[in-house]
């Protein structure tokens, strides 16, 4: 079992599915289990992995979840312990467990906790082979030109991806107008519910709006701020992190001073966000100075808000690389945000794309500006008052600075132009999109390219986007009769 932890849990969860056990399953003090069903596999980015299994344990049959993990531990390490989804597991199935015999849930309920590997059909090595094998399998079928796209010249398929990452930069424009317009509205109608509770009424869509509605700065702060953050909760945290600057208007933090600002900032977003532990009730041993000052900092805030709070169990941790937990990227997100607020940001990138000529230059200083460096408390941390193992060089890599150019600052600076009736620059913007070359790597963009036979073209943003497109709209919805490459290769 010494390299069971490089194994992918996915492949546990095969297993699992198989049940091809050589004998009787069996908790570790002796008592019988019967699985009468498995359950179902848990699409979610979060909680146990099969909902709804069915399991005969001693004499009693349950009902309820199944959680794979690859050791005992694991359970603790990924806060099962303290997330209520986890409290309807009925069952805790693990590659190793040391002997241990149950796991608890946050009502403190004991859960059997069993070693798999004591109970497989053939040795530990063949069955990971075969996980590997059946998940491939699962993957290569969403794409069921893998085997005759070769066939189709690589210039039309490449001329293909190109307009579908064209229409997807189109989609975004589109989306951020739509949402300066609600932010216009509800300026407008002077809503004062949290910018989350209310829904637009008839008025708004039949308002017309002017070039001189558009030309408030916080608007834009706004959009650029909640988009950048959504970009910076990557897929498992992105909604939440959405919510929380949707809930936090930007113009709250234009009273914080520039001197203390990332504190101020990151007090606010934190205590906001559920994430703060309970100062209170901790030791003052267990509490480091920067914790007592972000409590001690929101109470000069705390009356200024009047919006929702949000609870720490909203968050997701589980499986996440310690880089990318939430609060690394809320503390990348506050120095973002005193760039929006205090540095002019959005100034900068509109005065670097009118006035800079060099494509390849402009691109550096935009990277630039979104590149944030480790630093202070959260540079040597990845949860509060906990020390991490290594530190954190950066906030904010330049993998997810190309993200955020390409997905938002891009978009939605072309966007600008276009309202402003700046044609030049707006094409301009356009043309700095079409010729981008990003850092930033994608499993599912490299195995679109890998089965499309185009090698390096991802590195191309318009075709990394395009080849998005053609995966989420096309692939994955059987579509393959609406798809230019599927109607080449099926007729």
């Amino acid at each position: 079992m010494k390299n069971s932890q490089n194994i992918n849990e996915k492949f546990l969860c095969e297993i699992w599915e198989s049940q091809n056990f050589t004998k009787e399953l069996l908790t570790k003090d002796g008592k019988s289990i019967e699985v009468i069903n498995i359950g179902v596999g848990n699409k979610e980015l979060s909680g146990p992995d099969f909902k709804n299994a069915r399991i005969k344990i001693g004499n009693i049959t349950y009902t309820g979840d199944v959680e794979i993990d690859i050791d005992y531990s694991d359970w603790k390490s990924h806060g099962h312990n303290l997330n209520k989804k986890y409290n309807s597991v009925i069952l805790h199935a693990v590659l190793n467990n040391s002997d241990r015999s149950y796991v608890y849930t946050s009502e403190g309920r004991k859960i059997p906790s069993i070693s798999v590997a004591d109970f497989l059909t053939v040795d530990l090595a063949e069955s990971i082979k075969t996980a590997i094998v059946t998940e491939s399998k699962k993957r290569i079928n969403k794409m069921p030109c893998m085997e005759s796209n070769i066939e189709l010249d690589e210039n039309e398929k490449m001329n293909f991806i190109y307009d579908l990452g064209i229409i997807r930069f189109k989609q975004k424009k589109e989306r951020f107008f739509d949402r300066l317009k609600e932010l216009i509205y509800i300026e407008q109608q002077n809503i004062k519910e949290p910018i989350v509770r209310y829904e637009l009424d008839e008025k708004f869509y039949n308002k017309k709006f002017t070039q001189s509605d558009f030309n408030k700065p916080h608007i834009w702060q706004q959009l650029i701020y909640e988009s950048t953050f959504e970009a910076l909760g990557y897929s498992k945290n992105k909604e939440i992190m959405k919510s929380l600057a949707k809930n936090v208007d930007v113009n709250l933090f234009k009273i914080l001073s520039s001197k203390d600002f990332i504190l101020e900032a990151e007090s606010i977003l934190f205590n906001i966000s559920g994430l703060m532990p309970d100062v209170i009730n901790l030791p003052d041993e267990e509490t480091s100075s920067y914790t007592k000052k972000l409590f001690e900092t929101w109470n000069n805030f705390k009356k200024k808000y009047d919006g929702i709070k949000f609870n720490a169990a909203q968050w997701h941790f589980f499986k996440l690389r310690p880089q990318n937990f939430p609060t690394v990227r809320i503390a990348g997100g506050a120095r973002i945000l005193k760039k929006i607020v205090k540095e002019n940001l959005i100034g900068k990138i509109i005065d670097a794309i009118t006035n800079m000529n060099n494509e390849k230059e402009i691109v550096n200083y935009l990277r630039s500006l979104f590149i944030i460096k480790g630093e202070g408390f959260w540079k040597n941390h990845y949860v509060f008052d906990q020390p991490a193992k290594y530190p954190i060089n950066y906030f904010i890599g330049s993998s997810r600075a190309d993200e955020i150019l390409v997905n938002i600052i891009l978009p939605a600076v072309t966007l600008y132009f276009e309202i402003f009736d700046k044609k030049d620059l707006s094409q301009k913007t356009v043309k700095i999109f079409l010729n981008y070359y990003q850092n930033s790597e994608n499993n599912l963009v490299n195995e679109v390219s890998g089965t499309l036979f185009l090698k390096d073209a991802w590195k191309r943003s318009v075709l990394y986007q395009g080849m998005i497109e053609l995966f989420r709209n096309f692939c994955s919805k059987d579509r393959c009769n609406e798809c230019y490459i599927g109607q080449k290769i099926f007729g």
